[in-house]
């Protein structure tokens, strides 16, 4: 697996410096400062390119273009938009990078409770606290309802818990929710998250996939033309939040996603610690039935309870079995190895490391502090090697 790192440009607090004595390769970067739906000039992609090739390292995996709503309604300007976002795709496929992870979540992306749950380990991870969001969306948001689908149990133990709420931590829980992590397209404050959620007012999953369906047919034929791979990131957490549909969640969804546009273009970006927060979700057999179509991994783990909560765990402990996801991708490589196929190695990343020794308490983007990913990248590279020391047929072959 060819190994890469986030990096969130020249403000990040990890420099391109840090991710090389990492021991990545490639990078994985936005243009983060053109983050609000204009065109990605070729000459900022450029710039862009050549700042991680100087730091030795070739730009691997653009995560992610933005994707306005109105792409997911089809409403509004959206075909300007597609056309916005396939220019950008055009001056992505001129610097060379092959791989473009986006995601289609309506509203918000990847949402979190808590980016400083203390561990035993006395280090730091970002949580989703169930009955937190609970408690936010029915008595701080106090969505229109947000009680259905609650079962009274649930809906009571969601108001004892906003009733215990001090304003301090009322405010810092709105500000993690709502006001936008890393890497998030947007930002809100109470009023206008009311606004965005009440746009998808009567949309239903089958309306939003259809949407995505369409979005793919019109994107995947100038995809293909640029040797362009769409990898979609999947839904995290893996259920619907705040009323809104989420269609990249289950097997099924994926299943769905991948035959309505069959195209090799069309792949997935296999997140583990996205689709490993259902219980449901069974990573191994998941990777084995769409290893073909997985374009980009970030290998992480969680520690799933039982009422729906999660933490960001150690990349080789917790309720999935990452293992034996490693061995089924090492197979793959060497399934597309085999076949010739000059594509048969996977970018992957350390993903949501902990924040540990003396990146805690200095400033840093949530779940991507330096210390914890280069933790995680260890692990995950001698699992790695591991693996194919024991198992020499995990080495591809000579090409």
């Amino acid at each position: 697996m060819k190994e890469t790192w986030r990096w969130f440009g020249p403000e990040d607090p990890v420099p391109l410096r840090y991710a090389s004595q990492a021991g990545a390769t490639g990078i994985v970067s936005a243009l983060h400062h053109l983050y609000r739906g204009e065109v990605w000039p070729v000459e900022e992609v450029l710039k862009r390119r050549d700042q991680i090739a100087a730091a030795g390292m070739d730009w691997s995996v653009v995560e992610s273009i933005p994707m306005p709503t109105s792409i997911k309604l089809r409403t509004g300007p959206f075909r300007s938009n597609i056309d916005t976002w396939i220019d950008s795709m055009a001056a992505i496929a001129k610097a060379g990078v092959k791989i473009l992870c986006y995601n289609f979540m309506p509203v918000v992306d990847w949402v979190r409770t808590d980016i400083a749950f203390r561990l035993p380990s006395t280090g730091y991870a970002v949580r989703f606290d169930a009955l937190d969001f609970a408690a936010y969306d029915l008595f701080i948001l106090q969505r229109r309802g947000a009680e259905d689908g609650l079962s009274q149990e649930r809906i009571a133990a969601a108001r004892r818990r906003f009733e215990s709420m001090t304003p301090e931590f009322i405010e810092r829980l709105e500000r993690t929710l709502i006001a936008g992590l890393s890497a998030s397209e947007s930002s809100y404050d109470r009023e206008s998250m009311r606004a965005a959620i009440a746009q998808f007012d009567g949309v239903t999953a089958e309306d939003l996939r259809g949407n995505l369906l369409s979005f793919l047919q019109d994107v995947g034929p100038v995809a293909q033309e640029l040797g362009i791979r769409l990898a979609i990131h999947p839904d995290d957490p893996p259920w619907p939040l705040y009323g809104l549909p989420r269609i990249v969640s289950t097997a099924e969804d994926l299943r769905r996603i991948l035959d309505g546009y069959n195209s090799p273009v069309n792949g997935l970006t296999f997140c583990a610690g996205s689709l490993g927060s259902r219980a449901d979700n069974d990573l191994v057999a998941m990777a084995r039935e769409f290893g073909p179509r997985i374009h980009f991994l970030h290998l992480r783990q969680v520690r799933r309870e039982d009422d729906g909560s999660f933490y960001e765990s150690e990349h080789l402990s917790g309720s999935s079995d990452m293992l034996g996801l490693i061995r089924t991708m090492l197979e793959e490589e060497c399934r597309r190895a085999r076949n010739g196929q000059l594509d048969w190695e996977i970018p992957m990343r350390p993903d949501h490391g902990h924040l540990l020794g003396d990146d805690i308490g200095k400033p840093g983007n949530a779940g991507y502090s330096f210390v914890g990913r280069l933790k995680g990248l260890a692990e995950l590279r001698g699992a790695i090697r591991g693996l194919q020391f024991a198992l020499p047929e995990l080495l591809p072959a000579e090409r």
